[in-house]
């Protein structure tokens, strides 16, 4: 609950964001962006899978430019047209032929017409004429030899539907409609709605066995690009079939189709796909099927009708195969706009959809894609609202990407495995502007936040607490209050006679070569620089974040600046400069930290008994010889290390006695070299407190003799050899009373 009340603006914001894209998918907004993305992701989808090979079992005759300098401009005499139908299926032996041209107009390029006319009037009575003409009437009607030539052949002719709303002046004549009045239910099919129609002559229309449309045009795409087309379009209540079916039912010998229902009943808008015998053909809701192209234009062969007429076309290309007789010479051809190219011959658009109906190829887009979108948009993207506010950029990134992965692999795999068409673009810019937006907001909103913290804590705690910081900043501010912490007090030994031994330069290049490293190190155990006195370091655990394990980090820091100063000390005496010694004293405490100090200056700083303490502590480690001093409190919570108690003290301004000791390493990281020496210091340590002077001042001697340069125990020594002339007393509590800081 917190985390959800903290980032609240956030996810209420990136909830807004998946709201939009859900109003989008039922239909409420129309984002213009996301149906141009989701065109282009559908034709990437397109020329990344499409097999880009040539089906060799539908083949094109061409009426090319080649033709029509041989045949004449188009239309061409119907006389031409039989002859080619009788090429095509005598010689050739082809199975099944399309016509992507209508013949709406008769043909009365013989002269028939006017040689009639003058049978009728000037030569009515002369009988030669008249025996001549009726001899003449079967050899130039050249549209009643078209219609012969089309009986008992497998040929579909084409015609076009319009669909101007009130358009009238239909001419020709439909084939029979695939579904007449009746036999289907027309609020469960929903089919374009035709106005009038340009068809072919009666003759032609009914010798021929099938006819299909074959204008695309109703179902185009706002882009303009042809990605479906109507399978069936509906006029004067009645079902009719485009020209690829009609060449397919054809070809597979299937003379019914069937309606698939969603629930094998005629609910409305419950069309889900059309049967062909065994091959289901998937449909949308205005009954449009996705063309499967093959590939870019040329995917099936091309032959000129003239060489056709002519013969000059090699059986094997021709012998039994699916013909389509379309157009490609100027002014003639019918290009459209496909997802495989801007300039598309719309003859092979047929040819595509033809091959799809036959391999079952055709993909699907069931209704039930916009549950599916509405369903991951919401998952995915509370999700992500959710989760992107926890994480780093480099992270949210990983996420971000990781998801859009995972989108696009699976939409892939459905749409290679399964034919299936679930929507991409949506949950894809969904994500992406999910991440945009977790970007923009930590950088323009939360780091303005790790900025503000920055500023108000930056010179005093590590980046990378400020950071954390960062994650809940209404936690932190500079207000006082009572904690408990550690505070840690160093100092350089000596440093007057340090100072006056170098120049100005000098001594400042010394303190900045001793100062950054001893930073970095209580940076690096999340210590707060409270501030430096000179030479003197200030520094306390536990604030502004919070640690519970404020002591034990403290000590580690004062361990781990004692080593780094030795390491420092060869750098030091190759530039000719002293050795540098410190003492660190260290106390655990309540203490009052805030900003403190005057309307001229602030402070982020520490008070209390216990920072006093600390101070004091420092200031003994000259005393006792050793580098760290810590009170007994923060040895106790500082568990992990080895001590040696130093001794019972009451410090300048406490009556009552401290005890202070000397953290000697983690547990696990002993010196059993010393282990005789610390021994023997405390049996010396516990002679001293039972007044045992004799035997504390035995075991002093041999300290001496075991470490000489250690001071620690030569002013034990003194203060026995004084005790034992100036005896403290029963009552004595074995504390020392330190009269100076």
């Amino acid at each position: 609950m917190r985390y959800l009340k903290r980032h609240a603006l956030r996810l209420a914001l990136s909830l807004a964001i998946v709201v939009l894209f859900a109003l989008n998918t039922v239909g409420v907004l129309d984002l213009a962006m996301v149906s141009r993305v989701e065109n282009f992701a559908y034709d990437q989808r397109i020329r990344w899978t499409m097999p880009n090979t040539q089906d060799k079992r539908i083949v094109i005759v061409d009426i090319d430019e080649k033709s029509l300098q041989d045949l004449g401009h188009w239309p061409w005499g119907r006389d031409v047209l039989a002859g080619l139908m009788d090429q095509l299926f005598d010689h050739y032996k082809i199975d099944t032929l399309g016509f992507d041209v209508v013949f709406a107009e008769a043909d009365n390029s013989s002269g028939l017409s006017a040689l009639a006319t003058l049978g009728q009037t000037t030569l009515r009575d002369n009988p030669g004429y008249q025996d001549a003409l009726s001899k003449l009437k079967t050899s130039l009607d050249y549209d009643a030899r078209f219609a012969n030539s089309l009986k008992n052949r497998q040929v579909a002719l084409g015609y076009y539907f319009r669909h101007q709303q009130g358009q009238v002046g239909s001419t020709g004549q439909l084939p029979p409609p695939l579904f007449a009045k009746g036999a289907f239910n027309p609020a469960a099919v929903g089919a374009v709605q035709a106005d009038a129609f340009t068809a072919n002559l009666t003759s032609l229309q009914t010798s021929a066995l099938a006819g299909g449309f074959f204008n695309a045009s109703p179902l185009v795409d706002a882009d303009g690009v042809f990605r479906r087309v109507s399978l069936i379009q509906q006029h004067d209540g009645q079902l009719y079939e485009t020209l690829a079916l009609a060449v397919a039912r054809l070809a597979l010998r299937e003379s019914q189709v069937k309606l698939n229902y969603a629930d094998g009943q005629e609910n409305y808008f419950a069309l889900e796909s059309m049967q062909l015998g065994p091959r289901r053909i998937p449909v949308d809701i205005d009954v449009g099927a996705l063309i499967p192209y093959r590939g870019r234009a040329g995917s099936y062969p091309y032959v000129s009708a003239t060489d056709v007429l002519k013969g000059k076309v090699p059986p094997a290309v021709l012998n039994g195969a699916i013909v389509l007789v379309g157009t490609t010479a100027p002014g003639l051809q019918d290009l459209r706009s496909a997802p495989v190219g801007e300039v598309y011959p719309g003859v092979e658009a047929h040819a595509n959809l033809l091959a799809g109906i036959l391999d079952g190829t055709i993909k699907e887009r069931p209704a039930y894609t916009l549950g599916l979108e509405l369903l991951l948009l919401v998952v995915s993207g509370l999700v992500l609202a959710l989760v992107l506010p926890a994480l780093s950029p480099l992270w949210s990134t990983a996420v971000g990407v990781s998801f859009m992965g995972a989108w696009l692999a699976a939409n892939l795999y459905a749409w290679q495995q399964g034919n299936l068409v679930l929507p991409l673009a949506p949950l894809l810019l969904m994500m992406a502007a999910q991440y945009l937006f977790a970007m923009a907001y930590g950088f323009f909103i939360e780091s303005r936040g790790k900025r503000q913290l920055s500023g108000l804590f930056g010179q005093y705690v590590p980046p990378e607490l400020v950071g954390e910081m960062a994650k809940d900043p209404g936690a932190y501010s500079l207000a006082g209050e009572s904690r408990e912490l550690t505070v840690l007090f160093s100092d350089v030994r000596g440093f007057t006679t340090i100072s006056e031994g170098l120049s100005p330069t000098e001594l400042t290049d010394l303190m900045n070569q001793y100062l950054s490293p001893m930073t970095k190190v209580i940076h690096h155990h999340k210590g707060t620089i409270d501030k430096y006195m000179g030479d003197a370091i200030m520094a306390f655990w536990g604030a502004p974040v919070a640690d519970k394990q404020h002591a034990e980090h403290a000590v580690q820091a004062a361990l781990d600046m004692i080593a780094d100063l030795k390491n420092l000390q060869a750098g030091f005496k190759a530039r000719g400069w002293p050795p540098v010694l410190i003492g660190v004293g260290l106390s655990t405490g309540e203490m009052t930290v805030g900003n403190m100090g005057s309307s001229f200056r602030m402070a982020y700083t520490v008070m209390g008994d216990a920072v006093n303490l600390g101070a004091r502590l420092e200031g003994l480690t000259r005393v006792y010889g050793v580098d760290i001093i810590v009170s007994e409190v923060t040895k106790n919570q500082a568990s992990t290390f080895v001590y040696r108690e130093l001794d019972r003290v009451r410090v300048k301004g406490k009556n009552l006695p401290v005890v202070i000791f000397e953290p000697i390493c983690a547990i696990g990281h002993e010196d059993t070299s010393r282990d005789e020496e610390l021994r023997l210091y405390d049996q010396a340590l516990a002679a001293y407190r039972q007044q045992d002077w004799g035997t504390a001042q035995t075991a002093l001697v041999t300290l001496q003799a075991l470490c000489p340069a250690h001071e620690l125990y030569p002013m034990y020594a003194q203060r026995v050899d004084y005790l034992q002339q100036n005896p403290p007393g029963a009552d004595w509590d074995g504390a020392f009373t330190f009269k100076t800081k």
